[in-house]
């Protein structure tokens, strides 16, 4: 396994010190629905309305993730344009905002276009010297290994942030280390993701929170 220091995706949410917002924390589902359905909204969900002989009224919004473009442009001519890029990481960078909302590592309001407290920063790749060109075919099967590990952490995480939801009501503070556990959880899926999904680089993600 190589080193957790170098891995090209640099991740961190800062830890919020002082007294939290408590309302803000017991009414965090509430809060967050806005904000949710502005995810989907951009993430590549589809509705529909009517059915039978009635009508029918469907949309799609906008597409989430650019995954199949740029493997296609990697696989074929060895480039990953760059506004698909700068589109896939500033996306990261805003659901996971709201990630960080919805966990409680944070009390402001998820931007859409302002890093706030989440910095995430992953070096644009030099298709040509860096990619393999035929890896992307089979990333997401050799990452299957941290999907599985990942779903487990999930519930984890899951749990320990229902018990530091108690916790902030009660002592107005999010204990440290289940801040660091979500946080790590994140940072884990935020690694597997940019290795299998933003395909910005082929070195395999360590299996660590840290």
């Amino acid at each position: 396994m190589q080193p957790t220091s170098d891995y090209p995706v640099h991740f961190a949410i800062d830890y919020q010190e002082g007294p939290r917002d408590r309302l803000s924390i017991g009414l965090r589902f509430f809060f967050a629905i806005p904000i949710l359905i502005l995810v989907a909204a951009v993430g590549g969900e589809s509705f529909q309305f009517g059915g039978g002989d009635a009508a029918r009224f469907s949309f799609a919004t906008a597409g989430g993730v650019l995954f199949l473009g740029p493997l296609l442009m990697i696989v074929f001519r060895q480039k990953y344009p760059r506004w698909w890029f700068d589109w896939n990481l500033a996306f990261l960078r805003f659901t996971t905002r709201v990630v960080a909302y919805v966990a409680l590592l944070r009390d402001e309001y998820p931007s859409t276009d302002e890093d706030q407290a989440v910095h995430i920063d992953i070096p644009y790749p030099d298709v040509p010297n860096e990619l393999n060109r035929w890896l992307p075919l089979v990333k997401w099967l050799l990452a299957i290994p941290h999907f599985i590990v990942l779903i487990v952490l999930g519930i984890a995480a899951f749990v320990v942030t229902v018990v530091a939801w108690f916790a902030i009501l009660f002592t107005g503070q999010h204990p440290r280390g289940l801040s660091d556990f979500v946080q790590g959880v994140i940072r884990w899926g935020t690694r597997v993701e940019a290795y299998a999904l933003l395909l910005t680089t082929d070195r395999y993600p360590p299996f660590s929170l840290e």
